[in-house]
């Protein structure tokens, strides 16, 4: 992918990209923070892009994946403040509603994460990316580095094990 097709693959993948953050951020700020560092890692990484290897839409899912991860990791040594208050934007009073609206549309998704909570990590990923982020199921397999039958099977025990605890006792 070159440059100048960037800005077309930026806006067909920021709303997923905002999804996913806000199923997992309360803050917008946060939501916004992590979306705009997805792209700018991505922007960075062109030149490592291998499609032989999988979408581009599955990797910039795999750069979020490890970017969330990275903030948890900051958030629970405290080292996250550092890097908020170094060279971030504060948000407009309307771009904090659009996203607190995003946050809000994505109630849904955080209660299936909830629900999910028993799984396997990599059963929850591929729930999300396919169920939640609209992944086909082989673009997830290459964004969770696993093989597509092995996805496939992780996917269909994991929604069998949703649906038999949604049934009634």
């Amino acid at each position: 992918m070159r440059l100048a097709e960037f800005e077309a693959f930026y806006r067909a993948n920021v709303a997923g990209i905002t999804g996913f953050f806000a199923r997992r951020c309360p803050e917008p700020q946060t939501v916004a923070d992590l979306t705009s560092e997805t792209f700018a890692q991505a922007i960075a990484s062109l030149g490592s892009f291998d499609p032989r290897r999988g979408s581009a839409r599955a990797w910039l899912f795999g750069i979020a994946r490890h970017l969330y991860a990275r903030h948890c990791a900051q958030a629970a040594n405290g080292t996250h403040l550092v890097a908020e208050l170094s060279g971030h934007r504060e948000l407009d009073h309307d771009e904090i509603e659009e996203l607190a609206g995003r946050i809000d549309d994505q109630r849904a998704g955080r209660e299936l994460l909830a629900r999910m909570s028993h799984l396997s990590e990599l059963e929850r990923s591929a729930l999300e990316l396919v169920d939640l982020a609209g992944l086909p199921p082989r673009e997830a397999a290459a964004a969770l580095n696993v093989s597509p039958g092995g996805l496939r099977v992780r996917l269909f025990r994991a929604r069998n094990r949703l649906r038999r605890e949604q049934e009634p006792k």
